[in-house]
């Protein structure tokens, strides 16, 4: 008798996924409980379905969000992913209106979002590539800068670059590198550790006052590679001025200027910008170069803040060379993860 109560419990209640399917479906149900026949699935949830275009409105049209009233466009396009989860709410609240309108209105941003989202989902890595290189803001506050230094050396990338380097900690990034990278060269608060030599080291202007860019030619085996390396102005968001950030707007059109005049063919750009590749503010930079982002690798790469992830502000972008993968490496002592890539070098002009 046990037995049989037993197999009889199991036939209908089931476990594991098969019980969380069931409830699942009862729910379902429950909330779809009385639709067919109720002519007002269509006229209730028009709020819904309205909140629903106008969600789709904004990803479509980001770009027209005015910047006039505290970079309000910049903000939006800065956290343009994240949009996305107001979807699932509306499709919850539409279930529980029992609205047919507002359930086909969600359509609309779904779509939206996979259109602009979904390819970087999905894994786009393909072969070849034998230049491999990795950025990192390792934070002026850094409690251990010798052990940052270590976890990004770990990633065995050919070239190397750091932000944010404070004055004090330089010899001690310097000592941690040693082992790995025969040159180097740091220029204010930015840094370059290669493999291979660096000549035509120098300050790119980016119209700060102080120095927070480079420029250094990385003799490769397969050529030469003009690296930059930047560090933007930092971007604040104040309830008075709103998304403050025209110190960083200015900068980054000087350094697409800079970028726009280098005579060689391969370029790559390394470094916090400080903005996503969905800022206009940045399309200075971003309307000439290839970021690695979206490009090849898995998923979003966001970087920062290192604690939870929220935007991809740290970025590796290309000219010249194809990137064939990327990815986002461990959490160090900073509160920006740093990133790699893997990129294909175009062929010498004439070689």
């Amino acid at each position: 008798m046990a037995q049989q109560a037993y197999m009889t419990e199991t036939d209908h209640g089931g476990s594991g996924p098969e019980r969380r399917t069931t409830r699942l479906q009862r729910l379902f149900a429950r909330l779809t409980r009385g639709w067919r026949g109720d002519p007002r699935i269509w006229r209730r949830g028009i709020v819904l379905a309205a909140c629903a275009g106008l969600l789709a409105l904004v990803m479509v049209a980001h770009a027209h969000i005015p910047n006039r009233i505290g970079n309000l466009g910049s903000l939006v396009e800065t956290f343009l992913p994240w949009v996305g989860l107001l979807i699932p709410v509306l499709f919850v609240l539409a279930l529980v209106r029992r609205s047919a309108t507002a359930l086909i209105a969600v359509l609309v941003p779904s779509v939206v979002w996979l259109n602009l989202f979904g390819g970087l989902i999905t894994d786009k890595t393909t072969s070849g590539g034998e230049f491999t290189v990795a950025t990192h803001n390792v934070n002026a506050e850094n409690p251990d800068p010798s052990g940052t230094a270590r976890d990004v050396a770990a990633a065995g990338a050919d070239v190397l670059a750091l932000e944010e380097l404070k004055a004090s900690a330089v010899p001690v990034y310097e000592k941690a590198l040693a082992s790995a990278y025969e040159h180097h060269a740091v220029v204010g608060t930015v840094g370059l550790w290669s493999k291979y030599p660096l000549t035509d080291v120098r300050a790119v202007d980016i119209r700060l006052g102080w120095k927070r860019a480079m420029r250094a030619t990385v003799a490769t085996p397969d050529g030469p590679v003009a690296v930059y390396v930047a560090h933007l102005p930092s971007v604040r968001v104040k309830m008075e001025a709103g998304f403050t950030a025209h110190q960083r707007d200015r900068s980054a059109d000087a350094l697409g200027e800079a970028i726009s005049r280098e005579p060689l063919e391969n370029v790559v750009l390394l470094g916090d910008l400080n903005g996503t590749m969905n800022d206009r503010a940045l399309n200075a930079v971003t309307s000439q170069m290839r970021s690695t982002q979206g490009a090849v690798g898995n998923g979003f790469g966001f970087s920062w803040p290192a604690s939870f992830p929220m935007a991809r502000i740290d970025q590796i972008m290309v000219k010249g060379a194809e990137p064939t993968t990327s990815w986002t490496l461990p959490r160090t002592a900073s509160d920006h993860l740093p990133i790699a890539a893997r990129v294909k070098l175009a062929p010498a002009s004439g070689g």
